[in-house]
C-alpha cells in the first residue's frame, strides 16, 4: 500500500476513535453554544462532530481596549520585549509600543494588490527572532497574469527611531496566479522543528476551487517550507514529478486560522460556504475533500457538487459548523488567567462577531463557547501576560484585551 493510502486509512480510523471519545466525554443533554437553524439537513458523520454543548459554568471577561486607530487590520504578533507589529491590509507595516501608541509604517514593506479580501496579510516572526530580528509576511502579490498569495522574509531593524524591513526576499509564491479578488488564506505558522506551515484557499471561483483537488496546483493547500524557501526532503510529495513537493496536505477551501496545538502539532480552521466551516488537524498526504465532500451549501442554497458530506479517500473534518462562524484566526490557549480554557483552541469569530472557544480532550471537542465582543474579529493572540488578545476588523480597527471580570 502506498505511504498516502496507508495514512488515510489510519485517519479514517483515527476520525472515528476521536468522534466516539467525545460522545463519552460530553454530558448528556448539554444545550449547545450554536441555536440557531442550520443551512442544511446534512448529518455528521461522527458523534460529536458539531454543536457541542456550552460549558457548564460560562466564562466571564472583561474587555478593555489596548490599540486603537488601525485601518483594517488583518494580523499582529508580540514582539519579546512586549511591542506588538501589526500588518494593516492596504500595505501598511506598523510597530505598536507597550502603552498602545501607533508607531509609523515601516519603509520595505512589498506591494500588495488590496482589492476584495486581498492585501498584506499575516506576519509570523522567526522562531530565532530574539537574535536574527526577521520576520515572515503573507500578501496578495500583484502578478503580471493576476495575483496570488506570497510569503517573504525580512530583517527588521530599527535605527534613529525609525523601522524598516532591510534583507527583503520572497520565499514562496503560490501558484497559478489567478485574477480574483477572494480566498487568499494565508496564515503562518512555525512548527517545533522550525519548518514553516502555509494555509492558503482555493480563490473561490467554480473554476479555481476543482484545483483544490489538484497535487500539480497550488490552490487549496497547506505547505510545508524551510525557513529560507526549500523543500523539507520529508515532505510527502518530495520527489514527485506531478505534486507540488511544498504540499502538506490538500483539499482545503480557504485556511484562515492556523496555529500549533500543546504537543506541537499543526491544526486549521477554515472557511466552508453557506454552513460547513471545519476545524482540521492535517496530517502529511491527506485530503480534506473540498468541494467534493463538505457540510455546507452554495451561497444561492444549491449543492455543492453532488450534495456529498463524505467521498472516498479523504478525511472528515474534527469539528465543523453550520451556520457559519466565520473562522478568522486559530490561538491555543497556554496561558493562566483563563483555567477553564487550556487546552482549547481560540478563534476569532467574523459571523459571530466575538470568540469562540472550543475545548478538546485528545483530538475531539468537548465543549464549546461563545465569547460576544460585538465586532468582527480578525486575530487572536495570547500575550505574554496571559491575557488574550483580539483584533476588531474595520477600517476604525482596535485591538481588545481580555481578562477575568464578572461582565461578558
Amino acid at each position: 500500500m502506498h505511504r498516502t493510502q496507508i495514512l488515510i486509512a489510519t485517519a479514517t480510523i483515527l476520525g472515528s476513535v476521536a468522534g466516539a471519545h467525545a460522545q463519552s466525554s460530553v454530558a448528556a443533554g448539554g444545550t449547545p453554544a450554536e441555536t440557531e437553524k442550520p443551512n442544511t439537513s446534512y448529518a455528521p458523520m461522527l458523534p460529536g462532530q458539531t454543536r457541542a454543548p456550552k460549558p457548564a459554568t460560562a466564562t466571564k471577561v472583561t474587555t478593555s481596549t489596548a490599540v486603537q486607530g488601525l485601518a483594517s487590520g488583518w494580523a499582529f504578533e508580540f514582539l519579546p520585549d512586549g511591542r506588538m507589529i501589526v500588518t494593516e491590509k492596504a500595505g501598511t507595516l506598523r510597530l505598536v509600543a507597550k502603552d498602545g501608541t501607533l508607531g509609523k509604517p515601516l519603509g520595505g514593506v512589498p506591494k500588495v494588490d488590496a482589492r476584495g479580501q486581498g492585501g498584506l496579510l499575516d506576519i509570523a516572526l522567526s522562531p530565532g527572532f530574539a537574535s536574527d530580528r526577521m520576520v515572515y509576511l503573507s500578501y496578495s502579490e500583484p502578478r503580471e497574469k493576476g495575483n496570488g498569495t506570497t510569503v517573504a522574509r525580512a530583517k527588521l531593524v530599527e535605527d534613529g527611531g525609525a523601522a524598516r524591513l532591510d534583507e527583503f526576499k520572497v520565499i514562496f509564491r503560490q501558484t497559478p496566479s489567478y485574477e480574483g479578488d477572494k480566498h487568499y488564506g494565508s496564515r503562518l505558522v512555525f512548527a517545533p522543528d522550525g519548518k514553516l506551515f502555509i494555509g492558503v484557499g482555493e480563490r473561490s471561483d467554480k473554476v479555481t476551487r476543482v484545483q483544490a483537488q489538484d497535487l500539480s496546483s497550488g490552490l487549496g493547500k497547506v505547505f510545508r517550507i524551510e525557513a529560507d524557501g526549500g523543500v523539507p526532503k520529508d515532505n510527502p510529495f518530495a520527489g514527485s514529478d506531478k505534486s507540488k513537493p511544498e504540499i502538506w496536505s490538500y483539499g482545503h477551501r480557504n485556511v484562515q486560522g492556523i496555529a500549533l496545538d500543546a504537543d506541537g502539532r499543526m491544526w486549521v480552521a477554515e472557511h466552508g460556504p453557506r454552513g460547513g466551516d471545519e476545524l482540521n488537524r492535517p496530517r502529511a498526504g491527506l485530503n480534506y475533500g473540498w468541494p467534493e465532500a463538505s457540510y455546507g451549501i452554495e451561497y444561492d442554497g444549491s449543492k455543492i457538487g453532488a450534495g456529498k458530506t463524505q467521498a472516498p479517500g479523504t478525511v472528515q473534518p474534527v469539528y465543523y459548523w453550520d451556520p457559519v462562524i466565520g473562522p478568522s484566526s486559530l490561538t491555543f490557549y497556554e496561558g493562566t488567567l483563563f483555567p477553564a480554557w487550556t487546552n482549547s483552541f481560540l478563534l476569532g469569530g467574523l459571523v459571530t462577531t466575538g470568540l469562540v472557544v472550543v475545548k478538546l480532550d485528545g483530538d475531539a471537542v468537548v465543549s464549546e463557547e461563545r465569547i460576544p465582543l460585538d465586532a468582527r474579529i480578525r486575530d487572536v493572540k495570547v500575550g505574554q501576560d496571559g491575557a488574550v488578545y483580539a483584533m476588531t476588523d474595520g477600517p476604525d480597527g482596535k485591538i481588545l484585551k481580555l481578562t477575568p471580570g464578572s461582565g461578558t
